[in-house]
């Protein structure tokens, strides 16, 4: 247990219990205080090492503080940081170009057009449900309904929280956006018995994340928007968190046939490799449903965030390195399958790409502060699951080097 930081006179808890009372009450945070990091290592302010397999939940994907990202940022931060929507700038419109003509090159979003840019997931998906009821009371005054699904997680702000079925989450903040309906995941008849003509959208990640680590399936999908489209209804895919190489292809729909692919698509995270960015993608269909001024953003598609996404972009939707992810997946999948058969507390192991779970028997809490007192940081995901999420460039040894530290952890609390 050398990384465990112990007693109140530590230099750490020193820090935090002279700061933590001007901070808001909403997070609960371990006595860790991180300093630096690079690639798939971090140091708290002890001075101990961590392998992270967490990547600021899916956010640092090409790794900490990565050397050609500082170089843009430097550069960028001399040139141009911010100089609001209304004006053009040398990256808004090019990320935008990119993010549309990569996506269809991939595979995905067949009808992929325009891109509104943001500062966050959260603020993409507001954007989506807005750009969603626009379209939807074009056609009818009524068709403002919405269908979401158990276990999923769109963010935080209000209309983000009302699609987000918590209700730990929700009850505190109640009452939310009206005309939600919820539906589970993989249960077409679920969706049939709330779908109607009222429905102008319907929100759903393609693999969960927060949720557990649960992948959508494929023939789910298809039958969903068919029946999106006979209502005339849009579908949103959030793949804020498993979009942008994270399942191992750009996107995480682009394996779908085409029928299957979205009206509009959220991302975000891994996006600006830990500098704020979100960004909405749409067709031409719901193009067509927007006026000026319907929506806005300060600093959203601000010069310097922009920038980072273009090269962020050009790194995870290259084919050799999507080739690389996916073997990476295969050990961290080997290894972890392995544990299950040592350890019967673990009852499932899944998840395509870097974004996998462990699913164990009971809380998996001890496991994850038996690792992080080992030098291992992994967190978790509902359903007693484990998540793994680390750089999408992680070297191999450091998967071998985490992983050993993870059974380690396992036998420690299994024991």
């Amino acid at each position: 247990m050398a990384n465990q930081t112990k007693g109140a006179a530590s230099k750490t808890s020193k820090f935090v219990e002279e700061r933590l009372p001007f901070q808001a009450t909403t997070y609960s945070r371990p006595n860790v205080v991180f300093e630096k990091a690079k690639g798939c290592y971090m140091w708290d302010m002890e001075g101990r090492q961590y392998v992270d397999f967490t990547a600021g939940i899916a956010v640092t994907g090409l790794g900490h503080c990565n050397e050609e990202i500082a170089e843009i940022i430097y550069d960028q931060a001399k040139t141009l940081v911010h100089a609001s929507n209304l004006y053009h700038n040398m990256w808004t419109g090019e990320l935008s170009k990119n993010l549309v003509e990569k996506t269809k090159l991939s595979g995905g979003m067949q009808n992929a057009s325009r891109v509104f840019l943001a500062n966050s997931g959260t603020e993409a998906n507001e954007a989506a449900l807005k750009f969603a009821r626009k379209h939807g009371k074009l056609i009818s005054d009524d068709k403002i309904e919405f269908i979401t699904f158990e276990t999923s997680f769109h963010g935080r702000t209000m209309g983000a929280l009302s699609v987000t079925p918590n209700p730990k989450y929700q009850a505190p903040f109640a009452p939310l956006i009206p005309g939600v309906r919820v539906a589970k995941p993989n249960d077409i008849e679920s969706v049939k018995a709330l779908i109607s003509d009222k429905t102008c959208g319907i929100i759903i990640e393609p693999i969960q994340g927060e949720g557990g680590v649960i992948p959508i399936d494929a023939e789910f999908l298809v039958a969903l928007s068919k029946l999106a489209k006979h209502h005339k209804a849009l579908v949103i895919y959030d793949e804020i968190q498993c979009g942008l190489g994270r399942s191992g292809s750009l996107w995480a729909h682009g394996k779908l046939p085409k029928e299957a692919h979205p009206d509009i698509l959220t991302m975000a995270k891994a996006l600006g490799n830990g500098f704020p960015i979100g960004a909405t993608m749409i067709t031409e269909e719901v193009e067509n449903a927007l006026q000026v001024g319907d929506h806005g953003t300060t600093y959203g598609g601000n010069p310097l965030g922009s920038r980072i996404g273009n090269y962020v972009l050009s790194q995870v939707s290259d084919e050799t390195f999507l080739a690389a992810v996916n073997a990476k997946s295969a050990l961290f999948k080997q290894r972890l399958n392995a544990l299950k058969q040592e350890f019967p507390q673990i009852k499932d192991v899944r998840g395509d790409g870097l974004l996998l779970g462990v699913e164990f028997a009971h809380d998996p809490t001890p496991i994850v502060v038996a690792a992080r007192e080992r030098g291992l940081i992994v967190i978790t995901a509902g359903g007693n699951v484990v998540r793994f999420v680390p750089a999408l460039n992680i070297e191999d040894k450091v998967i071998e080097q985490g992983l050993e530290l993870f059974a380690e952890a396992v036998k420690a609390v299994y024991a």
